[in-house]
């Protein structure tokens, strides 16, 4: 038997993949880190997930990742994985949309079973099993007019925008037994509602940026940034800097540069540094892609392993979880008290260091990620170095 000349496209060949996404995403796992540990540290009082009685030093640098990391992360992430998402839909052009729409349900199913896992064990935060659901309804919108997805994407965008007192920015409260469980079956009966609750509810937040990475998808912004240099220089002057001036009421407050608010205030606050935080993701996504467009074919080692983190996000990512499980569960090292914020963003920094070093051993290896393996598995079925399907 032979394949056929239009078999649908599988998975991309490591060689054949744009810089820019994949160094964003290498990029932005810094970013993971940082945001995800400092919600281990615990303290007489905690605020926005950071211990109000640190050192000027840890004030200073709870202000930087306020200011530069939280809430800006996730919808960087968002926006890369609505691109991805086109990426995938844009090789399966060919496919129906019912087949496409399998295609990509499967790849949800995988990082929801992955996420929950991972949250039950190692990480309640996971948000893996999120993107999944996200996908799962995502996966009706990735053939919608531009006009509506852009559309859709504002009214999600005005929604994190409203007043509430939700907003983990600003929260008071420190880390609960799901997050640092005294024992395996306190973990296992907090971790189950918790995990389920991300997953459920957390695709409303992140549904703006997955849709603006689907039409950016469309439209190969970040592999091509070269055609696209005044919208990427425009996006990153503005969404950075929208960010950062969004941050400053909430970033001087965890601070202790500014005392907090009445509750009333917080509400609006909240939502300010979060929906300014979108807006940053872009800006930080549109740097990286001009950034990429520089280097050109002029990439150092350092760039090669960051961009080969990446191509493994989905494995480098998860090789941070285990390392929160080991420092800071209660019956494990348990150093959520010990620990403050500068020590905890040194601790994040080697973590992240570390899946770089392994991401670049892999590529050297010419290996992918073992998870990115299983999602290709499940995703495509068995498929040659082409990526076509082989003959059974």
């Amino acid at each position: 038997m032979t394949v056929s000349l239009h078999a649908p496209s599988g998975p991309v060949a490591p060689a054949e993949r744009a810089l820019g996404p994949d160094l964003a995403r290498g990029f932005m796992l810094l970013f993971i880190a940082l945001a995800n540990s400092h919600y281990f540290l615990s303290a007489p009082v905690v605020l926005g997930g950071y211990p109000q009685d640190g050192s000027a030093l840890d004030s200073a640098v709870t202000w930087l990742i306020a200011t530069f990391v939280d809430g800006r992360a996730f919808p960087m992430f968002g926006l890369l994985f609505g691109y991805g998402v086109a990426q995938i839909v844009r090789r399966q052009a060919e496919r129906k949309p019912s087949a496409v729409r399998l295609l990509l349900w499967r790849r949800a199913a995988v990082l929801v079973v992955v996420g929950l896992l991972d949250a039950l064990l190692f990480f309640v935060g996971d948000i893996l099993a999120m993107y999944g659901v996200l996908l799962f309804v995502g996966a009706w919108l990735v053939r919608v007019r531009d006009r509506w997805l852009l559309t859709i994407a504002l009214g999600f965008m005005v929604l994190v925008s409203m007043p509430s007192p939700d907003s983990m920015s600003i929260s008071p409260n420190g880390p609960d037994a799901s997050m640092l469980p005294p024992d395996v079956i306190t973990m296992i009966v907090e971790r189950v509602p918790m995990a389920l609750f991300v997953a459920g509810l957390g695709p409303f937040g992140f549904m703006c940026p997955f849709l603006i990475g689907l039409w950016a998808g469309r439209r190969r912004i970040l592999e091509q940034p070269e055609r696209h240099r005044t919208l990427l220089r425009v996006t990153a002057v503005a969404g950075i800097g929208i960010a950062v001036l969004g941050a400053q009421p909430v970033s001087l407050m965890l601070a202790g540069v500014v005392a907090p608010p009445d509750q009333s205030t917080l509400d609006l606050l909240g939502p300010l540094h979060d929906s300014s935080g979108v807006l940053g993701g872009f800006g930080y996504a549109a740097v990286l892609a001009l950034i990429a467009a520089r280097l050109g074919a002029r990439r150092g080692p350092v760039v090669d392993a960051i961009a080969a983190t990446g191509q493994r996000s989905m494995t480098c990512y998860l090789m941070q979880s285990p390392v929160w499980a080991l420092i800071f569960t209660p019956f494990l090292l348990d150093l959520s008290g010990p620990l403050g914020v500068t020590s905890m963003a040194l601790l994040a920094t080697a973590t992240w260091v570390l899946t770089v070093v392994a991401a670049d051993q892999m590529r050297r290896a010419g290996r992918r990620g073992p998870f990115e393996q299983l999602v290709r598995r499940v995703t495509y079925g068995r498929t040659g170095p082409s990526g076509r399907r082989l003959p059974a």
